[in-house]
């Protein structure tokens, strides 16, 4: 199984537009000027892209969508996993047209409230009108609440807690799991967790913050977890790798957009 990390930012990317119209002048560390010329600073929101029995699985549809396939040269989709429908990881859904062309209908994954939510965000796909002027998606929502399989591989969702998103969950795929939007992790999920190859976890910033995991609860859930290695995303301007890394554990990293790993 390959895994790419197609983006590791949040919402707001890394360059922050709030940033640069200050001139970066509250920028920690100055991560966003450190982005100009140094690609591993540089965060597109966040989704990976796992390839396995020959499949491409997208997990969501980031705001950068169509720039993360372009630079990975990403030439299909079988089916996407979405974990939440907050807009940044949603919001590159329309740009998926192009790989449901010839109808080709791409089925996709996620909790009731997700599949729900992307329904009222994007009524004209799910509900076309009569007359149609541009490229809709063929899209087939299915729930996936508990273990099931997605076009022939067994996945398992991991409930997690994220401020008031809804249905949140994250996925576990064999030996890797993804959860990169959590403040907590409940009991019954941890137990999902165990035997890790690989954890992707929410590693938001240094300091605490109301429903993303900081640095410490990242650190903390690994320790639990003890996978064979970790990659932390989801991360703001105020995480600087080449600042935070060398404390990191062995085992614990942190993830940079078009990092690719085999599990």
């Amino acid at each position: 199984m390959r895994v790419t990390l197609l983006g590791t930012g949040t919402s707001h990317g890394v360059p922050s537009l709030d940033c640069m119209i200050d001139d970066y002048a509250r920028c920690p560390h100055q991560v966003c000027r450190k982005a100009e010329a140094d690609p591993r600073h540089r965060r597109t929101r966040c989704s990976i892209l796992v390839v396995v029995n020959g499949l491409n699985l997208l997990l969501d549809t980031s705001q950068d969508f169509r720039e993360q396939m372009l630079a990975n040269r990403v030439r299909q989709i079988d089916a996407v996993l979405f974990t939440h429908a907050h807009a940044d990881h949603i919001y590159g859904l329309p740009d998926i047209r192009s790989y449901s062309r010839g109808g080709k209908v791409i089925p996709i994954y996620g909790s009731s409230p997700t599949l729900y939510a992307l329904q009222k965000s994007f009524d004209y796909i799910f509900h076309p009108p009569a007359f149609v002027g541009g490229g809709i998606p063929q899209l087939a929502p299915h729930v996936l609440e508990a273990r099931g399989q997605v076009e022939g591989v067994e996945v398992i969702p991991i409930p997690v807690e994220h401020g008031n998103a809804e249905g949140c969950q994250g996925y576990r795929i064999g030996g890797l799991a993804y959860l990169p939007d959590v403040k907590v992790i409940p009991e019954g999920s941890l137990a999902l967790l165990e035997g890790l190859d690989l954890l992707i976890l929410n590693c938001l910033r240094p300091r605490p913050h109301i429903s993303h995991l900081s640095l410490a609860e990242s650190l903390a859930y690994v320790e639990a977890l003890r996978p064979k290695r970790c990659l932390l995303t989801h991360m703001t301007h105020d995480i600087d790798y080449e600042v935070e890394e060398p404390s990191l554990p062995p085992n614990v990293r942190f993830a940079y957009d078009g990092l690719t790993v085999t599990v």
